[in-house]
C-alpha cells in the first residue's frame, strides 16, 4: 500500500496555481471596486459610495472565483454565503479605512486600496472554505486542485 510521491507536489502546485488565479481576480476585482467607487464618489459620501462599490464588486468576485479560481460549481447556497463569508472581509476594510481617513488623515479616494491589502489573507480562506466544500471527514490536506475529493465539475447556477 504504497503513497504517491507525486501527490504532494502536484497539490502544492495545484494549491500554487489556485492562490496566483485567487490573486488574479483578486487585482480584477479591486480594479471593478475602485472603479466604481470613483464613479460614484462624486454623487455620495465616501462610506455611501464604498459600501455599494463593495457590494458590486463582491457579486462580482463570487462568479470570478467559482468559475475561474476554484473552477467550482456556483450554486444558489454558495452565492447566498459567500456574502455571509465577506462581512469579515468588509469589517477589516471599513474599520482600517476609517482608520486611515479619520486617524491617520490619508485622502479618501486612496485609503480603501490600503485597507482592501490587510483584508486579502482573509478573503482567501474563507472564500475558499464556502466555494469549495469539504466531504464530511475528509482531512483538509487532502483536498484542492486535481483532488479524488475534489468537487470541481462544470459551471452552472444551479
Amino acid at each position: 500500500m504504497g503513497t504517491d510521491p507525486g501527490k504532494p507536489a502536484r497539490a502544492g502546485r495545484g494549491r500554487l496555481a489556485e492562490i496566483f488565479r485567487f490573486a488574479l481576480v483578486g487585482g480584477v476585482n479591486t480594479g471593478t471596486f475602485f472603479g466604481c467607487y470613483l464613479l460614484l464618489h462624486p454623487w455620495m459620501p465616501y462610506f455611501a459610495a464604498y459600501s455599494l462599490a463593495f457590494l458590486l464588486s463582491m457579486i462580482g468576485s463570487f462568479f470570478l472565483n467559482t468559475y475561474f479560481t476554484y473552477r467550482t460549481r456556483p450554486t444558489w447556497k454558495k452565492f447566498a454565503l459567500f456574502p455571509l463569508t465577506n462581512v469579515t472581509n468588509y469589517l477589516v476594510q471599513s474599520v482600517g479605512l476609517y482608520a486611515l481617513v479619520t486617524w491617520a488623515g490619508m485622502d479618501d479616494r486612496i485609503a480603501p486600496l490600503a485597507a482592501a491589502v490587510v483584508a486579502i489573507p482573509f478573503t482567501y480562506l474563507i472564500s475558499q472554505r464556502i466555494l469549495v466544500p469539504r466531504r464530511a471527514g475528509q482531512d483538509p490536506k487532502d483536498s484542492g486542485p486535481g483532488t479524488e475529493t475534489d468537487e470541481r465539475q462544470p459551471s452552472r447556477l444551479a
